[in-house]
C-alpha cells in the first residue's frame, strides 16, 4: 500500500490527526511514569526489613501511671520482661528504645574521624538490654552477638556514660569501611574531641530504621547494648511469638504485664504486619491512584481514536464506495483505515517518548526520583501501538462493509 496518499489526506484534514497524536503523546508521557512510579513505591513496600518472620512479632508500649526512680524504673523493665517471657507461646522478648517503619524515632550522626568537619552518615541507634538479635531474628552475617556482661542500664539523669560497642548493618558497614571488614574497628558518633568511640563488634545482614527511607538509607542501623534510663514511665518491648499464635500472645501478654504490677497501666499492642501496612499506607495508595489513572487515560484515548475513525467513515462513505466499485477488496479498504491510524498513533508515541523523558528528568530533579529505565518506554509505546489497531478495528471494519450501492443512496 502506499504511503503518499495517505499522507496527502492526513494534511488536508490536520486538525483530527494531530488532536489524536497529542493524545497519545500526553498519556505515554504520564503513563510510563506513572507506571514507573508505581513499580518503584511497590517495591519499597515491600522491602525486607531484616526481621524474620514478621507475622509472628508484635511491640508492646506500656507506660506506667506513676513516675519512677532509676532503680525503679530498670526493676519494673526487668518484672514486665520476666512476664512477658513466661506467656505461653512467647520465643523471645526484648526492650528496645524504637521500631522500623513506624516514623517515629531517632538517629544520630556517625563518622569514621574525630578529624571530620562533615559527618560520614545519619545512622538509627537502636538501645536494648538484651536478646533483641533473637527476638527480631535478625541474621548475624559477621562478627558475634552480644555477651550479657556487655549490656548496662545507664541513667542518663546523673551520668554522662555511652555505650562503647555497636552491632551495625551490612549497609552500614560498607559506608563506614568500605572494602573492608567494620568488624573491630572504631567508628564514632559526632564529630570533633567530644564525639563518642564505639567499637563494632558485629555486622547484621539488614535492619530497616523506623524512617522507612527510600534509599540505602533505610538501612543505616545501629544495635548498642545499653538501657537509658531518665525516670521514663515509658517502655517498649519486641515480642516474637510461636507461629501462628500471635494474636492469642498478644491478648496473653497484655493481662500478664498488667498483673505483673500493681500500678495501673497504659498498654498499646501492634503486630509488625500492622505496622508495616501503616508505614506503606500512603505509597500503596499512590499506587492504586496513579494505576487508576492509567487506566482512565487508555480508555480516553481509545475513545478518541474510536470517535475519530467513526467519523472518517461517515465522512468518506461515497469515497469508500467509490473505491469499491473501482474493485478495492474489503482487505483494502481495512488496511488503508489501520495504517492511517498507525501513522497518526506512531507520531504520538514519537513524541511522547521524548515527552515521558523530559518529564522523568523533571521528577528526577524536582523530587529526586529514580530514573525512567527505557523498558517503560519500549513497553508503553508498544501498549499504544496495540491500542490504536484495536480502537481503530471496529470502524475500520464498518468502512470495508460498505457496498457501492449504499454509499451512492446515502451520497
Amino acid at each position: 500500500m502506499e504511503i503518499r496518499p495517505i499522507l496527502s489526506a492526513l494534511m488536508r484534514n490536520k486538525t483530527g490527526p494531530i488532536l489524536v497524536a497529542i493524545q497519545v503523546a500526553l498519556s505515554l508521557a504520564i503513563l510510563a511514569n506513572a507506571l514507573h512510579i508505581v513499580n518503584v513505591r511497590q517495591a519499597t513496600a515491600a522491602r525486607p526489613s531484616g526481621i524474620a518472620d514478621e507475622q509472628s512479632v508484635f511491640y508492646m508500649q506500656v507506660q506506667d501511671l506513676a513516675q519512677a526512680g532509676f532503680e525503679d524504673e530498670v526493676a519494673t523493665r526487668e518484672r514486665e520482661l520476666a512476664a512477658l517471657r513466661a506467656v505461653p507461646g512467647v520465643v523471645a522478648a526484648a526492650q528496645v528504645n524504637q521500631v522500623p517503619m513506624t516514623h517515629s524515632g531517632s538517629n544520630s550522626g556517625w563518622s569514621v574521624d574525630r578529624k571530620q568537619s562533615q559527618i560520614t552518615t545519619l545512622a538509627a541507634m537502636y538501645f536494648t538490654p538484651g536478646a533483641l538479635l533473637k527476638t527480631w531474628g535478625l541474621k548475624l552475617v559477621e562478627g558475634r552477638d552480644f555477651t550479657p556482661d556487655e549490656y548496662a542500664d545507664i541513667d542518663t539523669r546523673t551520668s554522662d556514660e555511652f555505650p562503647k560497642l555497636a552491632i551495625i548493618t551490612s549497609k552500614m558497614a560498607e559506608k563506614m569501611s568500605p572494602g573492608q571488614s567494620a568488624v573491630g574497628k572504631t567508628i564514632y558518633v559526632g564529630l570533633g574531641e567530644d564525639a563518642r568511640p564505639i567499637r563494632v563488634v558485629g555486622v547484621v545482614e539488614r535492619l530497616q530504621t523506623p524512617f522507612a527511607q527510600v534509599s540505602d538509607d533505610v538501612e543505616y542501623s545501629a544495635i548498642m547494648p545499653v538501657r537509658l534510663a531518665s525516670g521514663s514511665n515509658f517502655g517498649t518491648y519486641a515480642v516474637r511469638a510461636e507461629p501462628g499464635q500471635i494474636e492469642r500472645v498478644m491478648r496473653d501478654a497484655e493481662e500478664a504485664v498488667r498483673k505483673s504490677s500493681p500500678v495501673p497501666k497504659v498498654i498499646e499492642k501492634t503486630s509488625m504486619t500492622d505496622e508495616r501496612k501503616d508505614c506503606y499506607r500512603s505509597d500503596n495508595a499512590m499506587a492504586w491512584m496513579l494505576i487508576t489513572v492509567s487506566s482512565l487515560l487508555l480508555l480516553i484515548t481509545a475513545s478518541g481514536i474510536v470517535g475519530m475513525a467513526s467519523l472518517w467513515v461517515t465522512q468518506r462513505r461515497k469515497q469508500i464506495g467509490v473505491r469499491r466499485a473501482l474493485g478495492a477488496r474489503r482487505v483494502d479498504i481495512l488496511r488503508y483505515f489501520i495504517t492511517e491510524n498507525f501513522l497518526i498513533t506512531s507520531t504520538g508515541v514519537f513524541s511522547g517518548v521524548l515527552l515521558a523523558i523530559g518529564l522523568n528528568q523533571l521528577l528526577v530533579s524536582k523530587l529526586e526520583m529514580a530514573r525512567l529505565p527505557l523498558g517503560y518506554l519500549g513497553f508503553g509505546a508498544g501498549l499504544f501501538w496495540l491500542l490504536g489497531v484495536f480502537a481503530v478495528y471496529g470502524p475500520a471494519w464498518r468502512a470495508a462493509s460498505i457496498s457501492p450501492a449504499m454509499a451512492t443512496r446515502t451520497a
